[in-house]
């Protein structure tokens, strides 16, 4: 079930304000929507001419819509009028320069036009495509230029799980190194040659015979960074074609690395968000062997 949230910004009624944020969507499916699903400030209402205050938070739980719109791709975690936070799954871009291609954004899109949302997606981090995790889309370009004027100070906790070969034998531990764009890959030095400064942290969860499972944080977000440092490692992330070993032959069909917690201060409303999944089950499976 998605739910959306709406902030009052003036006196008026709970029929007259969902008429304004739902234009195209009859009286007659209004007043299902209240019946059901409609909460203010917690509480559900369901009174048409109920008074609305100023700070005032109204909450829908779009479970219609969901059941009717589910993309094969992501899973919609929250949504206000402001943004999307969304689980992407592995093998979906982020965005792209091809309107053809299928991203978040295109389907995105797709899912502001089923439900009647005047806006569109603006992508405001990206996760590599075959990285699974957790995502923030904005509505608009002022919420994505207010992300990107202040990153660091608006996500304060942002981590990643990966599955490693190998054992990592520190417990924990702090990767920096210089990475430049190169042909074909990110390349990595030791020092400063003019390549951009990545710093990634990480702390061994679990260890088994081939694996070890790690959580990572990064200083920064550089292209590739984790998979780029946990080579730099002699442990690169299980089933990576481009940093990983050629002979890569363990059972998960799959890059072993998942955006799993996402914590941020909301642009809009101040409020600190938090999000978090569950480590890929087939992960978990790896580390049994």
């Amino acid at each position: 079930m998605t739910r959306i949230e709406y902030r009052v910004s003036e006196m008026c009624t709970l029929m007259e304000f969902l008429a304004q944020k739902m234009p195209d969507i009859s009286r007659t499916r209004l007043k299902e929507v209240m019946a059901r699903e409609v909460y203010v400030d917690g509480r559900k209402v369901s009174q048409f001419n109920f008074p609305l205050q100023p700070g005032m938070t109204i909450t829908l739980n779009k479970k219609g819509y969901r059941e009717r719109f589910r993309p094969r791709d992501l899973d919609i975690m929250f949504e206000d009028e402001h943004l999307v936070v969304v689980n992407k799954h592995e093998g979906l871009l982020s965005n792209s320069k091809h309107p053809s291609e299928q991203t978040v954004i295109t389907v995105l899109n797709k899912y502001f036009a089923y439900t009647h949302q005047k806006c569109h997606a603006h992508i405001v981090h990206r996760l590599d495509r075959d990285t699974s995790g957790l995502m923030v889309v904005s509505k608009s370009k002022q919420v994505s230029q207010a992300f990107e004027s202040d990153w660091k100070g608006m996500v304060y906790d942002r981590a990643y799980v990966a599955v490693a070969w190998g054992n990592v034998e520190q417990d924990s531990g702090t990767i920096r190194t210089w990475l430049t764009d190169g042909q074909y890959c990110v390349l990595s030095s030791p020092y400063d040659n003019g390549g951009k400064e990545a710093v990634t942290h990480y702390e061994v969860k679990r260890r088994c015979r081939r694996y070890s499972l790690l959580e990572l944080r990064l200083d920064t977000g550089r292209r590739n960074q984790i998979r780029v440092h946990l080579r730099e490692m002699k442990h690169p992330v299980v089933h990576d074609p481009m940093y990983g070993y050629k002979d890569d032959i363990s059972p998960i069909n799959r890059l072993a690395l998942h955006a799993f917690r996402l914590c941020f201060r909301h642009p809009v409303t101040g409020r600190q968000m938090q999000f978090e999944t569950p480590y890929p089950s087939s992960f978990m499976r790896l580390m049994q062997l």
